[in-house]
């Protein structure tokens, strides 16, 4: 047998993770695989940090010569960003090589590029990784349901964001000491912005809705809303109505098959689904398929350990791959369906109002909805000295005509304030 050489872009979080367990089931890896597998080279920017359980000798500060190599089989990319990961990307395929990456970033946005030169150098390109962690979820959509039509994928793929909602729920804390804890616990970056303003989950509801739905979806077509301005008023309104807010992706099929949708952004989830049981770091991620029914997928989506797995789960598949003188699959983008804006989207939404305490405010407010043809499933009110707070929810409606009514409530003189304003999901 010959034994299969791997280069490692990066060795910080994930990549050093890798290189231990792949050290450490070396003899699994081996049956499993069919043949012996080992390091080439580890690439990294600094070659004098300490690196505990990293043989020293196979360190390099030279990624580009590594993925040049002759002798390389697979390069496992795990340096993240966009620009340089390409191309030491494009040059392994150039050169040969196979590529596992983790970089949701990259793939949501060069991924059709990738795609079609990994298939001109006839090697592989697989991510499993880039997307909820150790979740096995892309690997089930583009191979388990390929005989299916997937219609809906729903679900948090953004730990940090999911704990930090969590405490707010569940011990009160206000957004900043939320985000404060996730940091001091390794689950927030030193620079939040990827994660609070959602584009993180962006990229992946891209991918996601990319391989659900077998066409292209660019990261500027998927709608995008973080967390920053959920309050801990609002989490203590979900909460009077039997709901959690999380943060969720949502892919969805037109019912005529014409179109697909993708946004990021908070929502309101009955206690009664089982989104709104997923604590802490955890992502979770239903799949809604015709003939398979629901799928849930949960898990670890975050961190060092749950990530290699993903990473050498995908090394398993591209070395067999390998040895048998074959590709796995390619760009499932098959189609060219039309990605329709958010203002097209239809949700069901939970407002509070303040209103002035006059006669007719109420009949106003109802006026104001139905001209924008927004029907009122439920309306509660709690009088207050100066007025009263109006909770509504509403039917399904599309995004558009909701931010008009809102924009015309905000205009009225009996309103004094649009207090909150979430979309409502998974009832």
């Amino acid at each position: 047998m010959r034994t299969l050489k791997v280069a490692l872009l990066g060795c910080g979080v994930v990549g050093s993770d890798v290189a231990r367990y792949m050290a450490r089931h070396a003899a699994d890896l081996t049956a499993r695989i069919g043949a012996p597998v080992e390091f080439a080279g580890i690439a990294v920017r600094q070659a004098d940090l300490p690196r505990p359980g990293v043989p020293e000798h196979l360190i390099t500060t030279d990624a580009d010569e590594l993925v040049k190599r002759a002798d390389v089989d697979v390069v496992i990319e795990a340096i993240g960003g966009t620009d340089r990961a390409r191309d030491l990307i494009t040059t392994a395929f150039e050169h040969g090589a196979s590529v596992v990456s983790a970089n949701k970033a990259l793939i949501a946005a060069e991924g059709a590029a990738l795609h079609a030169t990994a298939a001109a150098y006839g090697v592989d390109l697989y991510y499993e990784a880039a997307v909820a962690g150790a979740v096995p979820l892309l690997r089930p959509l583009r191979e388990s349901l390929a005989g299916d039509r997937v219609t809906r994928v729903l679900g948090i793929v953004n730990g940090t964001t999911n704990f930090i909602l969590d405490r707010m729920d569940s011990l009160g804390a206000d957004y900043a000491q939320a985000l404060k804890e996730a940091a001091t616990l390794g689950y927030a970056e030193a620079d939040p912005t990827a994660d609070v303003e959602g584009f993180d989950a962006a990229a992946k509801a891209a991918i996601l809705a990319g391989i659900a739905f077998n066409t292209r979806v660019r990261l500027d077509e998927v709608y995008r809303e973080g967390i920053t301005a959920v309050t801990a008023a609002d989490i203590e309104n979900a909460k009077a109505v039997g709901c959690v807010i999380k943060l969720l992706a949502v892919c969805e099929r037109s019912a005529d098959g014409s179109s697909v949708t993708a946004r990021v952004h908070p929502a309101m989830v009955p206690l009664s689904h089982p989104l709104a049981a997923v604590r802490g770091a955890f992502n979770a991620v239903f799949v809604e398929a015709e003939a398979a029914g629901q799928l849930m997928f949960y898990g670890p989506g975050a961190g060092g350990a749950p990530t290699a797995s993903a990473v050498l789960g995908d090394l398993v598949a591209v070395c067999r791959n390998r040895l048998a003188g074959i590709t796995g699959p390619g760009d499932a983008a098959y189609q060219q369906l039309t990605v329709s804006p958010m203002a097209e989207v239809t949700t069901r939404h939970h407002l509070i109002l303040e209103v002035a305490g006059q006669p007719g405010a109420l009949a106003e407010v109802a006026t104001v909805f139905g001209r924008h043809g927004v029907s009122i499933e439920t309306f509660s009110q709690r009088q207050r000295d100066d007025g009263c707070a109006l909770a509504m929810s509403t039917y399904p409606t599309t995004d558009a005509a909701l931010s008009a009514a809102v924009v015309a409530l905000r205009d009225m003189d009996h309103v004094r304030r649009v207090t909150s304003v979430i979309r409502v999901e998974g009832t």
